[in-house]
């Protein structure tokens, strides 16, 4: 797959590079980041340089893209986002996003673009899209709640985090499925506006 840019005019999602190296380093820091995602802790610059050998080149080279999240063409990385290949016609969405730019639709904006490039056929053509996260991560259930994302489940022990075993809350959406609310959600998952 070729590379493409993503925008919206207020978000650019654009393929991670070496010279974001030390920004990415230093938004792992973030305690959220490393509560909520599989990064490895401490995070440290080797662990960028990994990434972006290990999982974002061969990403893209195997139609599973990661974008850097940008607020500017230009700008400096400010989170990630990618598909995660999990079967035919179907990849899974993983993203984190930096406090201050939380709570600004800016994660909602990031998840419409990929789902609109994953769906569409001169993108990835995908049949669904699955989303996973672990309990208790109601910012990120918001973010695909919001974005047409249908509540499947609860997988109990679904997940692995730094060699734990985790419950992880899982979602999907399908091409038909609009980018909008969807009810259906537990209140456990934020769903009541908590």
């Amino acid at each position: 797959m070729y590379e493409h840019t993503l925008t919206d005019g207020t978000v650019w999602l654009t393929r991670p590079t070496a010279a974001d190296i030390d920004r990415i380093v230093e938004c792992c820091q973030d305690p959220d980041v490393q509560r909520w995602t599989t990064i490895p802790v401490p995070y440290r610059r080797r662990h960028t340089e990994e990434f972006l050998d290990r999982v974002v080149a061969p990403g893209w080279a195997d139609n599973a893209p990661v974008w850097a999240i940008r607020t500017a063409e230009d700008g400096r990385v400010e989170g990630m986002v990618g598909l995660h290949t999990r079967g035919p016609g179907t990849c899974e969405i993983g993203f984190w996003l930096t406090p201050a730019h939380r709570g600004r639709g800016l994660m909602s904006r990031t998840i419409n673009l990929v789902c609109d490039f994953g769906f569409a056929a001169d993108g990835l053509g995908l049949d669904r899209i699955t989303w996973r996260a672990i309990v208790g991560n109601k910012p990120s259930a918001a973010a695909v709640r919001r974005n047409g994302f249908h509540y499947e489940g609860l997988a109990r022990s679904g997940g692995l985090q730094r060699g734990e075993r985790v419950d992880e809350w899982v979602a999907a959406r399908l091409p038909g499925d609009p980018a909008e609310p969807v009810d259906g959600w537990p209140a456990e998952a934020g769903a009541d506006g908590r």
